[in-house]
């Protein structure tokens, strides 16, 4: 019988999902088309590798195993699985049809409705990823500012700009690894270090799982203002999720340029580029950003009913009431179980990270421990708990109840000092291997 959300007397069988996987080697490069639903970071063995469908927030593997889905597509589920008003808007769409040799009027309508509920929004540009609107972003700055070089902090896609800054670079020229450089989240330092004014750019998420401090995105705001650069929110995680209106709604803080995509459409392949009028106008001509599938209809139309959906039930204050009690409940079982050394649940209450210090294993051991005690008692759970408007109390109320049996495990494992030992596959891997410190300051430029 297939394992479900309870506790169950075993790990998750996982027979046909091994089978697939197989069958993917030397076929899909990595074996996976994003790196964060690759087995790479689920524990080899236990985890399944395979999905085969999805209702609310809950998941079934293709060996028939049903979880309560903590990542939620990587983010792009704010409504649930199959929300009955999104998949209505996409029915009703695909009867008419799905791209067209002529634009559709799906494409006005969304870009006022972003226009409405966005703050500072004046122009909007649609694409189908996160890393084409950023990468747009990045090239639109360029061009109104006459400079070269950007700023980043986070993570922005694989385009050669951004991807140049990471250990995963090859492939990338030097000569354009060299125009980017990174500066340190709540650092005004790091940035007063790395602002010139060869600089047309600094993009950034604007919150992570660490909350701005001492108004440090008002700072930057201040700091691009006075150096004539750009300021481009990177709200992938925070569009649609935080608030309604992003970043700019929840902090006050204006960005010239912001580039949404994730939660937009409730799991429909859609990104946004907007922001100031004047600046996108460059798209008009001298700038070239086009795609075939930018203005495809069921995305738009599910776009539409989502963007609706998330005011008229007022999501994002849900997600933060939920998220709220689930980080505030997994962080007094930590004390209680004499963990608030080792683990922690952090970050805005919309989408938490619970993080872990080295202490009888590596962090990445002790994270794997909690996933596969996890997935045994029906959580799919890869570190974050980014919630969706399909979980409940319920939920939240059996994932605590879970995690007050896996503590146990995991604070017995680490004053032993045998956390690796319990693992019953190879635990998760880091995306990079290095994560911060990236190319802080310009390098001496190639003579």
């Amino acid at each position: 019988m297939p394992n479900g959300i309870r506790s169950n007397p075993e790990y998750p069988g996982i027979a046909e999902s091994e089978r697939l996987w197989g069958r993917s080697i030397g076929l899909i490069p990595s074996g996976t088309q994003t790196l964060a639903k690759g087995p790479g970071q689920f524990v080899s063995g236990v985890a399944p590798k395979y999905l085969r469908r999805g209702k609310g927030a809950r998941v079934w593997d293709v060996d028939g195993n049903e979880f309560l889905d903590l990542c939620m597509a990587i983010g792009p589920v704010v409504l649930g699985y199959g929300d009955p008003a999104v998949d209505a808007a996409i029915r009703e769409q695909l009867e008419d049809g799905i791209t067209f040799s002529l634009m559709h009027p799906l494409e006005v309508e969304v870009a006022e409705l972003v226009r409405r509920v966005v703050p500072g929004v004046e122009a909007v540009r649609f694409s189908k990823t996160g890393a084409d609107v950023t990468s747009a972003a990045i090239r639109v700055a360029r061009a109104w500012t006459g400079r070269s070089r950007v700023l980043c902090c986070g993570y922005h896609g694989w385009h050669d700009w951004y991807i140049g800054i990471t250990d995963r670079h090859h492939g990338v020229p030097d000569e354009v690894r060299d125009l980017t450089n990174t500066f340190g989240y709540n650092d005004p330092e790091s940035v007063a270090t790395a602002l010139d004014d060869d600089v047309a750019a600094v993009i950034l998420e604007p919150v992570t799982f660490e909350e701005p401090r001492h108004d440090f995105l008002a700072h930057l705001r201040e700091r691009c203002d006075a150096n004539g650069t750009l300021l481009i929110f990177d709200e992938m995680w925070t569009g649609f999720r935080l608030a309604l209106g992003g970043a700019q709604a929840h902090y006050g803080v204006r960005a010239d340029l912001v580039t949404f995509s994730k939660a937009i459409a409730n799991g429909m392949p859609l990104s946004v580029l907007a922001g100031r009028g004047d600046v996108l106008e460059l798209l008009d001509g001298e700038v070239f950003f086009y795609t075939t599938f930018g203005g495809e209809a069921l995305s738009l139309a599910a776009a539409k009913a989502t963007i609706g959906e998330l005011e008229r039930r007022d999501v994002p204050a849900q997600l933060s009431a939920l998220g709220g009690r689930l980080r505030e409940g997994y962080n007094r079982l930590a004390a209680a179980h004499g963990l608030t050394a080792i683990t922690r649940c952090a970050g805005p209450a919309c989408r938490t990270q619970v993080v872990f210090e080295t202490a009888g294993g590596t962090p990445l051991e002790l994270k794997s421990l909690v996933q596969q005690e996890l997935l045994k008692r029906g959580v799919l759970w890869a570190g974050t708990h980014t919630l969706s408007a399909a979980h409940t109390e319920d939920d939240v109320a059996y994932l605590l109840s879970a995690y007050d049996e896996v503590l146990p495990i995991l604070s017995a494992a680490v004053e032993r000092g045998d956390v690796r030992s319990l693992l019953r596959g190879a635990p998760v891997e880091p995306v990079f291997r290095r994560t911060t410190d990236f190319n802080q300051r310009p390098r001496p430029a190639h003579v």
